[in-house]
């Protein structure tokens, strides 16, 4: 028998800290072990198996394409990328799209673009990024520059210049470190996922805003993981009252195949030209037909269970033992332990592996146990992995 361990150990780049399971299939929000046993899924690959494993909807969408056109330059047109843009402008009210291939990749397009952007309307001296301090936007040179996270950083300087990073939730700190003159954008994450699922403040956002008005500063909302109904509402700006002029999105959306999406309003949706920016695989005709078969179901009932379900993880973890603090939107969530110098929140996630549930980290240091189930999780599984976390963090 083929041990899948040691071949990925002895022939894949070890940029990964792999969990001891090789998964083997999947249904819904169960993952199946090479020794067949069973995992309830709370992670579904980082949140990119929205509607689980193997929905047989997506399925089937995705499998018709196949048979259809796999893939095409974008030299030519497809109906699923022209159909899949139709639907995210209309229910974002956004004016077009750029197709791309993951999240890094729909940030570094919307880098370009704000810079690009400013550079025809204020000149070439705009051009300074102002991100977040704990925020995530991508491991490629310009996502990894905007990301305000020196661990990410290290051992890859020189980063792109022309980033500063800001306190989150911190308008002074904002304010302080942006200019009419230099400051093309502000890009940030209404809930910091990879920084520890910490979610922004109603009036942080309402003084970004007034900030971008103010300086004419182009805002970029980076949808990645808390997009697509992860946080109970489509995207979770929304809950937010932000008007981004960019949107960057990716991960849930194309139900667990590669996509990314950078999103223009009517003020930015010239801001790239043809020959300014290109994929090979964005726009990917089957990637986008799994992705129409998500959206589609994605109604107001829909993401009204997502956030029940939410409520229910909630109401579940916010007083148990062993338990410091619950935070985020929908099912996206985060649990910092009461004791970390006892148990930390790696160590959670160990035993918790061990009786059958995926959960993983959060945070600049790892150090609180981050929640993305599938949104589809049945209420049943979701109580029987919130009865093994109960039993880890009081352990």
């Amino acid at each position: 028998m083929i041990d899948i361990k040691e071949l990925d150990q002895q022939y894949i780049t070890g940029t990964y800290n792999r969990f001891p399971i090789t998964i083997t299939w999947g249904s819904n929000d169960i993952a199946y072990g090479d020794d067949g046993k069973e995992y309830i899924d709370m992670e579904s690959g980082y949140g990119t198996n929205s509607f689980g494993f193997c929905d047989p909807d997506w399925t089937a969408a995705v499998e018709e394409q196949l048979h259809k056109v796999q893939h095409t330059s974008n030299l030519y047109y497809t109906e699923p990328c022209a159909h899949l843009a139709e639907i995210l402008c209309k229910r974002t009210g956004m004016a077009n799209v750029f197709f791309a291939n993951s999240g890094g990749e729909a940030n570094e397009c919307a880098l370009k673009a704000a810079r690009r952007y400013q550079h025809l309307h204020k000149g070439p001296d705009c051009f300074e990024i102002v991100s977040m301090q704990n925020s995530f936007h991508g491991r490629s040179y310009g996502a990894l520059s905007a990301t305000g996270n020196p661990h990410y950083h290290e051992g890859f300087e020189p980063l792109v210049p022309g980033f500063h990073y800001a306190e989150f939730n911190n308008l002074e700190n904002v304010d302080s470190l942006t200019s009419k003159e230099h400051t093309a954008a502000i890009i940030l994450e209404c809930v910091q996922g990879e920084g520890g699922i910490n979610v922004m403040t109603k009036e942080f956002a309402e003084g970004i805003l007034k900030i971008c008005k103010e300086k004419d500063i182009l805002l970029i909302c980076d949808e990645v993981q808390a997009g697509n109904g992860r946080t109970g509402t489509f995207y979770s700006y929304e809950q937010f009252g932000l008007h981004p002029d960019i949107v960057t999105t990716a991960k849930g959306l194309g139900g667990g195949l590669p996509i990314g999406v950078c999103m223009f309003n009517e003020k930015t949706q010239n801001a790239l030209a043809p020959g300014t920016h290109g994929t090979t695989f964005g726009g990917n005709p089957v990637a986008c037909a799994g992705a129409i078969s998500i959206l589609e179901r994605m109604d107001e009932d829909f993401l009204a269970e997502v956030q029940a379900k939410s409520s229910l993880v909630m109401e579940a973890l916010a007083d148990a033992p062993g338990v410091a603090k619950v935070e985020g939107l929908g099912l996206m969530i985060a649990i910092t332990p009461a004791n970390p110098e006892k148990k930390k929140a790696s160590d959670i996630v160990n035993q918790c592996l061990k009786k059958g549930v995926l959960c993983i980290t959060a945070g600049p240091n790892g150090e609180k146990v981050r929640l993305l189930p599938p949104l589809t999780i049945t209420v049943e599984h979701l109580k029987t992995a919130l009865a093994v976390l109960q039993e880890a963090f009081a352990n």
